[in-house]
């Protein structure tokens, strides 16, 4: 327990047990405890480095995604503080590594993908040009400065917030400024891109260009709109570091500046009707006039667009969108004999995600809903006391990878809400004048 107080734990917990009962409080303290004794190692530089589960790999957007949990807890536990300061000065190192990769290496290793075709480094697994494995870094590093007031962990936040704005501004024009390749031999088509690498055909608009989307499978178009959204938050936060805490006004307004814009052109390029006539959001756009309609368990999706930080739970545009996401009208979204939830098409048809479903209890305006989703959270565990990838909608034995920690991390944030422990909420970032 050397990266939180054993006493935290004892506390949550048992604050747990008496708020929601010992069936909850028996499988929260499995999943609370697994992600910081199992997924999180030193590494020699004292950094931390935090496997995604049952891949031997640190992806930005999981290895942030898997802390929120305990960001509730860090002022009152300078351990667990510590292992998350580590692990924010490992992801910003990360992102100056490569600012197109989304997950990397223990070491130089050469491990993970070393044939795709693309620029290759020792450091990366997986070089998928991903928007959220930009953003992810830059918003632990603000949810650690915000919930503790410290700032050792910000040493390359500038550096890396620069890059990130040089990347995400580049990728406004793809077509005609992007150096990004990337090709995978010998894989499913959602494992790479056409066009020679290139992907299909955008113009710009001001969003920026995606590759692949934060299951990893490659956008079917290149706006990928809760990606964008995602990145108006996190520039957003980014700039209130840079200003108020590294003295940085210049690279703040940058980063404001790119934010604004990308935020314009979703509310005027991105809303569409759905069957119902309802306005809402569409996945992806590409600038020309198509877009997808539907919504993946991955976060950030169109679901967690609250919970990212991009608009109010009760938001109208927000709840139209939510309706469509939760219907028959989303194609990745199951109804079965053993749950109902959405899914993704990373994985079978006819599969329901933990993360898809904690996502919906978090967004949940009404206690009924959160309890009946946590309910269905505990059915669906196969008896592991574990959350996994996703589970076959009429029978949970049936699943997908029996370690994902990021499952695991979002059923005890659903677990923190219902319990009113939840306390680093995030509330939408103010962008542009009268926003």
């Amino acid at each position: 327990m050397r990266h939180v107080r054993a006493e935290t734990v004892d506390r949550v917990t048992r604050e747990v047990r008496e708020r929601i009962g010992p069936a909850v409080a028996e499988v929260f303290e499995r999943c609370f405890v697994d992600t910081l004794e199992s997924a999180v190692g030193t590494a020699p530089d004292g950094t931390a480095f935090v496997v995604t589960g049952d891949i031997p790999a640190m992806w930005l957007r999981d290895s942030t995604a898997q802390l929120a949990p305990y960001l509730h807890f860090l002022a009152d536990d300078d351990l667990l503080a510590d292992t998350v300061a580590a692990v924010s000065r490992r992801q910003l190192a990360c992102i100056l590594l490569d600012p197109y990769a989304n997950a990397f290496n223990r070491f130089d290793n050469g491990n993970g993908h070393s044939d795709d075709l693309t620029e290759q480094s020792g450091w990366v697994w997986e070089r998928k040009y991903e928007i959220d494995s930009l953003c992810y870094p830059l918003q632990l590093a603000h949810d650690l400065w915000r919930a503790t007031g410290r700032t050792d962990h910000l040493g390359e936040f500038a550096a890396a917030l620069t890059a990130a704005i040089r990347v995400i501004r580049t990728e406004q024009d793809h077509e005609a400024a992007s150096p990004y390749r990337f090709q995978r031999t010998d894989c499913p088509p959602s494992d790479t891109l056409v066009r020679d690498g290139r992907g299909s055909l955008v113009a710009p608009n001001g969003l920026s260009w995606s590759a692949f989307r934060p299951s990893d499978d490659a956008c079917e178009l290149g706006y990928n709109i809760p990606g964008n959204a995602f990145a108006v938050v996190a520039l957003t936060m980014a700039a209130e570091l840079a200003r108020d805490v590294l003295d940085e006004p210049g690279l703040a307004a940058e980063a404001e500046e790119l934010a604004e814009r990308i935020d314009d052109a979703i509310r005027s390029e991105a809303i569409v009707t759905d069957a119902t006539g309802r306005a809402i959001l569409a996945y992806e756009i590409d600038g020309l006039g198509a877009d997808v309609r539907m919504d993946d368990s991955n976060v950030p999706s169109l679901l967690s667009l609250p919970i990212v930080g991009w608009c109010a739970a009760d938001d109208p545009l927000y709840l139209a969108t939510r309706a469509f996401v939760l219907s028959d009208q989303n194609p990745y979204f199951a109804r079965g004999t053993a749950a109902t939830g959405l899914g993704s098409p990373h994985t079978p048809p006819d599969t329901i995600w933990p993360i898809g479903l904690a996502i919906q209890g978090l967004t949940a305006l009404t206690t009924d809903e959160k309890r009946d989703v946590l309910d269905t959270l505990l059915r669906t565990d196969a008896g592991t006391g574990f959350m996994h990838e996703s589970f076959h909608k009429d029978d949970p034995t049936v699943f997908t990878r029996e370690w994902f920690s990021w499952a695991n991390a979002m059923f005890c944030e659903l677990v923190l809400d219902v319990a009113g422990l939840r306390t680093l909420i995030r509330q939408p970032q103010p962008v542009g004048a009268d926003r």
